[in-house]
């Protein structure tokens, strides 16, 4: 290989390792290594940037903004009110859920799909006795699978759209890709509806059929001179609580654990607990005890206007690998950390010194507007209030509907391409009053769209450096045992590999060189070629930090890593075995 093929190589092999051990955030290490590579030699300032350049980026940011009318104006409410109803057998309840969850995430993004699907979900497991744990990462896993079907449907299919008109070739008509995807996401679903009620786990707190067992972390304080001050662990009332166990306490830095029922309350010690959401924002009320949220500086004197909240910390923000306190978390969200849930672990210590990881569900108290302040924000992938009311649709829904439907049909009938009728409909919301200029700004992730507009300088840098010909060589040479069918086994492999290290956009734009060299090594049509690659590109299943859905209902479902794996290897290994042989069937 040549000198730029290797530093190429070494630059991505860094990239790579920075974000899988989570060093860097997605868009940091794909621009980090872009730039990196340019100001090496191995690019030019076109090639490099590129990606500013490519409709995909701004694609992305417009569909941020319909997706964001559609959510505010709740305008798909009453579809949402109306996938579960009166429970049936378990598949039957599955099949309604997944199945429309799957066609609307075609035409609208997924990420606000599940966020409005998450609350409504877990309220009517909770209401019916059914463990949300086995519904909520197959509405994840389908609305991935959906998000095949369109162009629009994901970032992957609109990335992978620009990078072959960025190359000289036509982008992706809107439905182009349900050539593979619509197989791959009937399929999908029937494995989803078959095998989820039987691979993944209840986890339902004992007792309580129904609700997850999400064992939040919360400290409190023993107050001075208060009720409990003084009194046994025992006397306090604090070995009958329903749903809460004390878990240690923290005298002066003496850790004392386990506790035992005559253990002598003092006033300031911490008292650290874990119980399920409900059970911890009841425990606020105990009196002689006080909510441990000094470090973040809430005094919460107008209980009239705060709300607790549910919050999913996200890949990306700013809070992983830091604590509360050293984010000055009051200040900055302007709500205070009351309890931390962590895949069924305890957090031990004081809540505000934490380090944070992303999927980690924080329950905060914060003003009732906190939602509206922040769920657009990209720090947090989903923003719940706890016990909030069921939202429903306003006067504006039908504007919002009529956008999506424009958004759909133009592009479908060949009136405008897919870029322009996103801005339009996105310019024509903003006028319309929908919304507000800095809500349609506020909408779009910004990290999402200049991570994607860095990706496709990784790919030219593959390209440029001579290091697509030679991984073609490879694959074709590695996998020519299985002739045509073993090329693209071989790209579907390397895909599915990388989006899981590192994110769907730079896994597409890295293989989409090295499949146009396979392609025409190999005799296969290079556009089925492309849309295999992109359908993998999305194929995120084995992790909940993989793709933001995944990361989503994390913590709502009380999941723990090994969780994804039980359902998303039946469904990796259908990508890995059907996409090659859709592709070669042509």
């Amino acid at each position: 290989m040549s000198g730029d093929a290797w530093l190429t190589v070494a630059v991505i092999i860094v990239m790579v390792a920075a974000l899988a051990t989570s060093r860097v955030s997605p868009p940091s290490g794909v621009l980090g290594a872009t730039a990196l590579l340019f100001v090496l030699g191995v690019t030019d300032a076109g090639e490099a940037f590129s990606g500013f350049s490519n409709p995909a980026p701004i694609t992305v940011a417009g569909l941020y903004v319909v997706a964001a009318a559609v959510d505010r104006t709740g305008a798909i409410q009453p579809l949402v009110g109306s996938l579960l109803g009166t429970p049936r057998a378990l598949r039957a309840d599955l099949a309604r859920l997944t199945a429309p969850s799957a066609v609307a995430s075609a035409f609208l993004a997924n990420t606000p799909i599940v966020a409005m699907l998450v609350p409504a979900v877990t309220r009517w497991a909770d209401r019916e006795g059914r463990p949300a744990s086995r519904l909520l990462i197959p509405l994840s896993y389908a609305t991935i699978l959906g998000g095949s079907l369109t162009v629009i449907g994901t970032s992957t299919n609109l990335v992978m759209s620009g990078l072959l008109e960025g190359s000289g070739d036509e982008p992706f008509a809107l439905f182009e890709t349900a050539r593979i995807g619509l197989p791959i996401a009937i399929a999908g679903l029937i494995i989803i509806v078959v095998l989820a009620p039987i691979v993944l786990p209840d986890r339902s707190r004992p007792g309580v059929a129904g609700q997850a067992q999400r064992p939040f972390t919360i400290s409190m304080r023993v107050a001075a001179q208060g009720p409990v001050d003084g009194q046994s662990v025992s006397e306090a009332g604090l070995r009958r609580l329903e749903g809460v166990f004390l878990v240690e306490i923290d005298r002066d830095g003496r850790v004392i654990a386990p506790v035992q029922p005559d253990q002598t309350l003092r006033g300031g010690d911490r008292l650290v607990f874990a119980g399920s959401v409900d059970d911890i924002v009841d425990l606020q009320g105990i009196k002689g005890l006080e909510a441990d949220v000094a470090e973040s500086g809430l005094v919460a004197d107008d209980r009239s206007n705060t709300a607790f909240f549910e919050v999913v910390v996200g890949p990306s923000s700013q809070l992983v690998g830091r604590t509360a306190a050293e984010m000055d978390f009051r200040a900055r969200y302007q709500a205070a950390v009351v309890a931390i849930h962590r895949s069924g672990s305890i957090v031990r210590g004081k809540i505000g010194s934490a380090p944070l990881r992303a999927g980690d569900t924080l329950l905060v108290l914060a003003n009732k507007d906190f939602r509206v302040r922040w769920r657009d924000a990209g720090e947090f992938l989903l923003v719940s209030r706890v016990d909030a009311p069921v939202p429903s649709s306003n006067d504006r829904s039908p504007v919002a509907l009529f956008a999506l439907a424009a958004t759909v049909a133009l592009p479908a009938f060949g009136l405008l391409s897919v870029t322009r009728t996103v801005i339009a409909a996105a310019i024509a919301l903003v006028i319309a009053g929908v919304l507000r200029p800095r809500e349609a700004r506020d909408a779009v992730d910004v990290n999402v769209v200049l991570m994607i507009g860095g990706a496709f300088g990784l790919g030219a840098a593959v390209q440029a450096s001579g290091l697509a010909d030679e991984f073609a060589d490879i694959v074709v040479n590695g996998f020519g045992w299985a002739g045509a069918y073993g090329a693209v086994l071989g790209l579907v492999i390397a895909t599915l590999i990388l989006t899981e290290l590192i994110t769907n956009a730079a896994a597409v734009a890295l293989i989409f060189p090295i499949a146009q060299q396979v392609a025409q090594q190999s005799d296969i049509d290079p556009r089925l070629a492309m849309i295999g690659v992109a359908v993998a590109g999305s194929a995120s299943f084995l992790t909940p930090i993989g793709y933001q859905t995944n990361t989503m209902v994390y913590g709502p479902g009380g999941y723990r890593f090994s969780d994804y794996l039980r359902l998303g290897i039946p469904l990796s290994a259908l990508v890995v075995l059907a996409v090659p042989a859709l592709v070669v069937m042509g």
